[in-house]
């Protein structure tokens, strides 16, 4: 099916110059950020400082005995550390992976609409689950399969926002990336003060609440989105045949997919060993007040607020003189400030205390570089799925680009036991080292990539 242009309707009703419902579409992915990273930021620390310590909570959870033999089956005994860091590592790789089956399920099954709602509604259950010891696991699930149904669907409703050629299509995942950042920042400043002051539960519950507001959200901007965004299912005998110039752009994007994997693997232990590391290594002192390990996530969040606008002033003053970076490059470019920045974690024990714990300044670093390496590839790693897929399988095809988290993620999970074993300047040089690999892979590979995403049909 040829990609659909947007009615002339939907591209006369502008906010800040972008359709309005791109600016639906991002609130309510704030929201989902909301919930999201403000379970994230506590998930390892909750397991390794609480939960998993305690026997005798641990033996009320559904399905827990199952789940931890299933995981030493293949790993031998795990510590509570290595357990919870394996846990994570598969409970972040569904959360990323699903959205594939979500948005094929949002693509033929129920349509776009359905599926977000549906999604918003499980993940919001899922966060009241994890108020009880019992329903720990089961909460996860809950949350892993409705992140699948709203992600899948949610930023593959963008490209229908645009006629074919809008100028404005090419920063657009720029915006809404900005959106999902505002929300990773503020969730552990939120989640983890309300955790410290009143509990992990407690904590969790903000969470639960902000993807209900993310749901009035969505449901509230339905005038400002089309059919087509919805999904609307169609007889799978009645679809269009891929043309060539679309099965050409399907090669592509599974050509790059496994160098995506590289960047996302570096990415994923920022959530998982990272937290561990700022625990135990790092000196959180700052004038007599100790900094919740959370709040360092939501730097990731404040971030792109300025290295966003940055970066599109740096791309327009290259563009000025023809030498903007192309797609690739970009791919590249950020996947190596990032693989670098990782790098510089591994100085930690250099520049250690007498207590053996790094100054705060060191993690603060890291977060400035690999934030401007990160908004040189994530929005647009989502910006290239999102427009070289084909209408008929865009939903599915953002889910295959988050499955490349997913598979970081797994990866992430089982590197964690060479935390414990190698510490962390070799870890963290292992991580820097695919992370800087995978962006060389993409700029070799590029004249092949390039001719098989370009746009034109002929």
């Amino acid at each position: 099916m040829a990609d659909q242009t947007a009615p002339a309707s939907v591209r006369t009703t502008d906010l800040f110059g972008q359709p309005k419902g791109l600016w639906v579409l991002a609130g309510t992915e704030f929201w989902d950020r909301i919930s999201f990273h403000g379970m994230v930021a506590m998930l390892v620390l909750y397991m390794t400082g609480d939960l998993l310590l305690h026997p005798d909570r641990v033996a009320t959870i559904i399905g827990f005995a199952p789940w931890r033999a299933a995981l030493e089956a293949t790993s031998g005994a795990l510590s509570p550390q290595a357990l919870a860091l394996q846990t994570f590592g598969y409970y972040y790789a569904c959360v990323t992976g699903f959205p594939l089956l979500g948005g094929w399920i949002g693509d033929r099954v129920t349509g776009r609409k359905i599926a977000v709602g549906g999604g918003a509604a499980m993940m919001t259950m899922g966060h009241f689950a994890l108020a009880f010891d019992r329903t720990f696991l089961i909460a996860l699930v809950l949350l892993m399969c409705g992140a699948g149904l709203l992600r899948g669907n949610l930023s593959a409703q963008i490209k229908s926002l645009y006629a074919n050629g809008d100028a404005r299509e090419v920063n657009a995942f720029q915006y809404y990336y900005l959106g999902i950042n505002f929300g990773a920042a503020a969730a552990p400043i939120l989640s983890g003060s309300v955790a410290a002051i009143w509990g992990w539960h407690a904590g969790f519950a903000v969470a639960g609440f902000g993807m209900l507001i993310g749901l009035a959200t969505y449901l509230a901007g339905q005038r400002w989105l089309t059919a087509a965004q919805h999904g609307a299912r169609q007889p799978t005998g009645k679809r269009a045949p891929l043309t060539p110039g679309e099965r050409r752009r399907v090669l592509g994007l599974l050509m790059i997919w496994p160098m995506v994997v590289g960047y996302w693997t570096a990415q994923a232990q920022i959530w998982n060993v990272y937290n561990i590391w700022l625990r135990d290594s790092v000196n959180l002192d700052l004038g007599g007040f100790s900094v919740p390990v959370p709040w360092f996530q939501s730097l990731d969040g404040l971030a792109p607020g300025l290295f966003i606008p940055l970066v599109l002033w740096i791309w327009s003053m290259q563009a000025k003189r023809g030498r903007e970076p192309d797609v690739l490059t970009k791919l590249a470019i950020g996947s190596v400030i990032f693989g670098l920045s990782v790098g510089l974690l591994a100085a930690g024990p250099l520049m250690a205390n007498t207590a053996g714990r790094a100054p705060i300044a060191l993690p603060l670093l890291f977060h400035v570089t690999s934030n401007f390496g990160a908004m040189y590839y994530a929005p647009v790693i989502l910006g290239l799925y999102g427009t070289r897929a084909p209408e008929s399988l865009r939903g599915t095809f953002v889910g295959i680009c988050m499955l490349a988290v997913a598979a970081g993620s797994i990866l992430s999970g089982w590197m964690g036991g060479l935390y414990e074993s190698l510490g962390p300047a070799p870890f963290w040089l292992i991580n820097a080292a695919i992370c800087t690999g995978a962006g060389i892979g993409i700029l070799i590979a590029a004249p092949v990539l390039n001719r098989l995403l370009a746009q034109d049909e002929a």
